[in-house]
């Protein structure tokens, strides 16, 4: 294939004839692990950075070491601004950096490596290299992968190899845009927090009746889940047992991962896994109507007890409600269906089945206690206006993390055409000085 104008062809594949690949270790004074032990850790003093504070990319909640030992390690391994941290054993993602950018005084346990860039490269770029996929299938290729945890020898962290810009205003200005576009990311994640946050105050003062919409007054009903529902169980098969053929299936583990309170058979049929049974094998009492909630009956822990899904199936799709679930069938039409979707979010309603969940390591409520939980009823026409209000909050909210997932793909593809030098942020001729 002939090579664009201006290209080479690397080991790297083809980048500007005006860029080098470097390994790492060129790149920086040194690249060093911290302390091979673990210090006596006291509840205040010098911050001690490990792989969790990478993980959770807060370097404000750290632990402590003393002051004596901090002066013996910074004499081996010392942060400072412009430096690099990065996971070299972790059960996490291998590779994963953050660059400081504060003003440090502080130690490194073995589980990081810290890098100290050179003159030959702008400290910033090669952080955003350094979050680049190709770095990380490097980092995973030089790698004990398949150790517990996974980890890095630290003489193969710099063979890893880089593409370089020559020109220091071309770096600056690939780490420039990157930024800011991580900066435009962070304010999406805040702007969904704060939103998310909204919801769940509106929630409770709605859902409880201590803020009434416009036009509705009057007092609310208190009824048992018992004498809103029947209880049933759900049809037990493994997870291995699912696939893409059969009849639609709710395996509780899909209720605790997702993100919404409802499935809509019609809308999510092709990502719903499948049972290949016969429907003659399953209980009436198990196969999923228009409106139904189904509740998880165990828990890892004593939030997840509440977890519940409504159903959604206007159209009738056969839906087999799977292991440790209880379906709860509406008695009456008491509670209008999109109502359900919300009415059991609240704090009470997440403390009762707190109360009556049982066990110590896995937490669980059963079909016996589920009915004696209660909840305040109001009338319809206030259902359906609550439930409309919280929808528009819900489409809201989709609309910002599609956006989200959008940015993330974008910003993807920006990091592929800047750190290979497909698509040049400063001119030729400036590139070439």
């Amino acid at each position: 294939m002939e090579l664009r104008p201006g290209y080479k062809q690397t080991e790297m594949g083809v980048i500007p004839e005006n860029w080098d690949v470097i390994p790492l270790a060129e790149l920086c004074h040194s690249i060093m692990d911290g302390t091979h032990f673990t210090p006596k850790y006291v509840s205040q003093g010098i911050p001690f950075y490990s792989v969790e504070n990478i993980t959770a990319d807060d370097f404000t909640n750290t632990k402590f070491i003393s002051e004596e030992e901090h002066t013996l390690l910074i004499k081996r391994c010392k942060p400072e601004r412009g430096d690099i941290l990065m996971t070299r054993i972790t059960a996490g993602v291998l590779g994963d950096t953050r660059i400081i950018d504060w003003d440090v005084n502080a130690s490194v346990y073995v589980s990081l490596a810290l890098l100290k860039p050179n003159g030959n490269v702008v400290p910033e770029y090669l952080y955003r290299y350094s979050r680049s996929a190709s770095f990380r299938a490097d980092i995973e290729k030089r790698g004990l992968v398949n150790a517990t945890p996974k980890k890095i020898n630290m003489r193969d962290i710099g063979a890893v190899p880089v593409p370089v810009p020559k020109s220091r205003e071309e770096q600056r200005a690939i780490a420039m845009a990157l930024s800011n576009m991580d900066a435009f990311l962070d304010g999406l994640v805040r702007l969904i927090a704060k939103k998310r946050d909204l919801k769940q105050a509106t929630m409770q003062q709605l859902l409880t009746g201590r803020t009434r919409l416009t036009g509705f007054t009057g007092e609310w009903e208190t009824k048992t889940l018992g004498e809103l529902f029947d209880f049933g169980g759900g049809y037990s098969a493994s997870r291995d047992q699912l696939s893409t053929e059969g009849h639609c299936y709710l395996h509780y583990g899909d209720i605790h991962g997702s993100t919404k309170t409802f499935v809509d058979t019609s809308a999510d049929y092709h990502d719903i896994p499948k049972l290949d049974i016969p429907l003659s094998s399953v209980s009436s009492k198990s196969l999923l109507d228009d409106g139904d909630v189904v509740f998880v009956d165990a828990s890892e822990d004593d939030e997840g007890t509440s977890r519940h899904i409504v159903v959604v199936n206007k159209d009738k799709i056969p839906f087999i409600s799977g292991l440790h679930t209880i379906v709860a069938k509406g008695k009456t039409d008491e509670l209008k269906h999109e109502y359900r979707r919300y009415c059991f979010q609240t704090k009470a309603i997440r403390d009762q089945f707190r109360f009556y969940a049982v066990g110590t390591k896995v937490s669980g409520i059963s079909k016996t206690n589920i009915p004696k939980l209660t909840m305040p009823v109001p009338p319809y026409a206030e259902q359906a206006a609550i439930a409309d209000v919280l929808a528009d909050m819900d489409t809201e909210l989709t609309a910002l993390e599609q956006r989200l997932a959008k940015t993330r793909d974008l910003k993807q593809a920006m990091m592929q055409e800047l750190l290979t030098g497909k698509t040049r942020l400063v001119a030729a001729e400036v590139a070439h000085a």
